[in-house]
């Protein structure tokens, strides 16, 4: 970008992901460094994403900082490792030397970022969110080399979402971390059919094999066994939660009715048609192919029947309708619970970070402050 002018910005979208093979806790803390490698699905932009705006002025006289529209604490040890990784790689680049047709490193910044799902319900936010702040502020500076590395230094599984469709967070051996990176396993296209739907009621050690395993259902794109995996990976991951002491409590009952209710449509129908995943919350994220989707929201619908939103139970990608037999309805529907799934929404794999190059999608105004939304 232009460094002389009184104003530098730059904006870009960033997805959310979600782990099928979950990381199982760090390492280390500091570096955040995971105690296994992981493998996720990243979610379409169109429906869940975080958008960041980074500008630079020689004007500014401090870093500043704005999430969904209020001001937040830009000294936070994460967001500050983010920017001197950024700054660093930039510094290394122009070889130390400051050019005048480059952006002054010097200049303050100001960001401002927003998500378009609930921040803190177990989707991943902060993820979608260091990911998004890593790429604007990688744009804004001109770099282009792999940047997983330092979107980790923000939130470790941020390093996912540097790249769409399935993803590979790569454990390391070296104890600066340098080798604990992302890469992509396959892109978004490579399983059309495949599905996402997240249900959600609440706004707020894996062994190397099961994550091979898991990489060789994904490049077969055979669902029984990506299926039956992820399942048996949220389970065990859960289970542990519950053996620590004191326990940590992520599922709620309303969870716990959506995997009966999972495990029961897939002996209804002899083989596994629906997978649930839950990451660190209690909304459930189902993966199934399209086939089955309108089957499947409409099985939700009658065991969570919607108490005032009917027309915006289901969001995102459209669904078809179903009719479901009575058989389905005996043996899957037991005891429906009004109004406990506030809403669906439907998805699919998608691509990773996007620039943005309408600058009216800008989130800072010319004086470099937010702008209004109403």
């Amino acid at each position: 970008m232009a460094a002389e002018r009184g104003l530098a910005m730059a904006t870009c979208t960033a997805p959310v992901n979600i782990a099928v093979i979950k990381y199982w806790g760090k390492r280390d803390t500091d570096l955040i460094l995971p105690i296994n490698s992981s493998l996720s699905v990243t979610l379409h932009q169109d429906q869940l994403k975080t958008t960041t705006t980074a500008a630079a002025s020689r004007d500014f006289t401090e870093d500043r900082l704005w999430l969904n529209g209020k001001e937040a604490d830009v000294g936070h040890p994460r967001v500050q490792a983010c920017l001197r990784e950024v700054r660093r790689l930039a510094r290394k680049r122009r070889g130390g030397c400051e050019d005048t047709a480059t952006l002054s490193l010097s200049y303050k910044i100001h960001i401002a970022s927003e998500n378009n799902f609930p921040t803190a319900a177990g989707l991943a936010s902060s993820a979608a969110g260091y990911a998004c702040l890593v790429s604007a502020l990688a744009r804004l500076y001109g770099l282009e080399e792999e940047l997983s590395e330092v979107a980790r230094r923000g939130s470790g599984s941020a390093c996912r979402s540097m790249f769409g469709g399935f993803v590979q967070w790569q454990r390391g051996e070296r104890p600066d971390g340098t080798d604990s990176l992302a890469l992509q396993v396959a892109p978004e296209t490579h399983w059309p059919e495949l599905r996402v739907l997240v249900l959600v009621h609440r706004a707020e050690v894996v062994v190397p094999e099961r994550l091979a395993q898991m990489m060789q259902h994904i490049r077969d794109r055979d669902f029984e066994g990506f299926g039956q995996l992820a399942m048996r990976d949220s389970n065990q991951f859960h289970a542990t939660c519950l053996d620590t002491f004191p326990p940590i409590f992520y599922l709620t009952d309303v969870s716990r009715h959506i995997i009966a209710l999972a495990h029961r449509y897939n002996a209804h129908h002899g083989h596994t048609k629906v997978a649930y995943t839950f990451d660190a919350g209690p909304n459930a994220v189902i993966f199934l192919l399209d086939e089955a989707v309108a089957e499947f929201v409409e099985v939700v619908r009658r065991s969570f029947p919607p108490s005032t939103n009917g027309d915006q139970f289901v969001r995102g990608l459209p669904v078809g309708s179903a009719v479901l037999s009575q058989e389905l309805v005996a043996a899957v529907v037991s005891k429906p619970v009004p109004g406990a799934v506030q809403y669906i929404l439907h998805t699919k794999p998608g691509p990773g970070p996007q620039l943005v190059d309408d600058p009216s999608q800008h989130l800072l105004g010319a004086d470099g402050l937010p702008r209004s939304r109403a």
